[in-house]
């Protein structure tokens, strides 16, 4: 404990771009390693990009198909080893509270025909997480480790929409969430947000009307919108309708914004909903898919004056729950073909076994192989929530 309260301290001392040059000259003073690497995913989470003096970095690496990418997608330790030369290299994620940022890579040298030790793979986990807190703290101060992640350039609206996002994935014991946006570098419109206190977790789903730095723009004003009036404590209809309000303020109907609010009551399960626009919600409860049938209110800053309430419904442990933007199930294919609901039901039911946070970016992935190739005509959101319940004794 002692050693990595030491460690911890050297990383909040270090200067917000140096905190990796500390995990790596602390690794290779400690262990001998012969490579010390960090890789952050990109924001189309498709590749592990190596941190590095742009634009001085070594290739990114893919995450389907590569031994990174199985540890980033397993959320475990996973070592190669390299008999010839009795070498093993260990792949750790790097993540903090469910959100996955990437893999730390550590090459050491091992006893010919040995394994590596438990303790030290332990030790170097910990290094891992440490770097993990500490990446999220040090990109308010840095650009760093947020240009590593770019593949390619963010048009401008969607540098502000990334920007707003509170993460991509999140878990909690009663509940694990994960979105994802496309496509990543140019959206514009949607976007979703969280937040958890000790006994509720509120979820909102937007789907912004418009392009570009417009659609940024009024999602943004929204959003902020939205986060003032929880933070002030106020009800979920109250919340909907101060953001209304502001939307309105400032368009006057010309513009507005399709979201679905929600509220997790967490020992109960017991949801409050809010359906003000086109985002849509499915259940897959025992292996059965279904939409949830919602009545559908004004969206946000249409009318002035709007007045919102809530629906009710409850989630039991082992539910799915999915939130799917139109840009998913409005997609037309090359040939005009409309992504139908058969497909999207049955992508929903194909990963089934996967955990949360992988589920948004393979089911953009099989969309993206029914709309092609080509520029998109909207952006596409899709959202995935899993629910635990909270046990008899759980403590707060």
């Amino acid at each position: 404990m002692n050693r990595l309260s030491a460690v911890e301290r050297a990383l909040r001392e270090a200067a917000p771009h140096e905190i990796f040059d500390v995990i790596r000259s602390v690794i290779e003073r400690r262990h001998d390693a012969r490579a010390v690497d960090l890789l952050l995913v990109d924001y189309a989470m498709t590749r592990l990009q190596p941190v590095g003096v742009l634009p001085h970095t070594r290739s990114p690496v893919p995450v389907y198909d590569s031994a990174p990418g199985r540890a980033f997608g397993a959320q475990e330790p996973l070592c190669v080893y390299d008999r010839s030369d009795s070498m093993v290299t260990v792949y750790l994620p790097v993540s903090v509270r469910g959100d996955r940022l990437g893999i730390l890579s550590v090459t050491l040298q091992v006893e010919e025909g040995g394994e590596l030790a438990a303790d030290i793979l332990e030790e170097l986990q910990e290094y891992a997480d440490a770097l993990a807190h500490e990446v999220v703290v040090a990109e308010r101060d840095t650009d760093l480790f947020l240009q590593a992640r770019r593949a390619e350039r963010l048009t401008l609206a969607a540098e502000m929409q990334w920007q707003l996002l509170p993460g991509r994935s999140c878990t909690r014991p009663e509940y694990s969430l994960g979105a994802q946006l496309e496509p990543a570098y140019a959206i514009f419109g949607d976007c979703f947000d969280w937040s958890a206190s000790a006994d509720d977790l509120y979820v909102t789903v937007s789907n912004g009307m418009g392009e570009g730095i417009d659609a940024a723009l009024l999602t943004n004003l929204a959003v902020n919108a939205l986060r003032n009036a929880r933070r002030a404590g106020l009800s979920l209809s109250d919340q909907a309708h101060l953001a209304d309000q502001a939307v309105y303020g400032q368009h006057r109907g010309e513009q507005y914004l399709s979201t679905l609010l929600f509220r997790f009551h967490l020992p109960t399960g017991d949801v409050e909903i809010i359906d003000a626009g086109s985002p849509r919600v499915w259940r897959v409860r025992e292996g059965v898919v279904e939409p949830i049938e919602l009545e559908a209110q004004m969206p946000l800053g249409m009318f002035e004056d709007t007045a919102y309430v809530p629906q009710r419904f409850r989630v039991e442990p082992g539910d799915r729950l999915l939130f799917i933007s139109d840009g998913v199930y409005d997609a037309l294919s090359p040939a005009g073909e409309k992504y139908s609901l058969r497909a999207l039901a049955a992508s929903m039911r194909s990963t089934r076994l996967l955990p949360a946070p992988q589920v948004p970016r393979v089911m953009l992935q099989e969309l993206l192989g029914h709309r092609g190739s080509g520029p998109a005509a909207d952006d596409s959101l899709v959202m995935c929530l899993d629910w635990h319940g909270r046990s008899t004794t759980h403590d707060r």
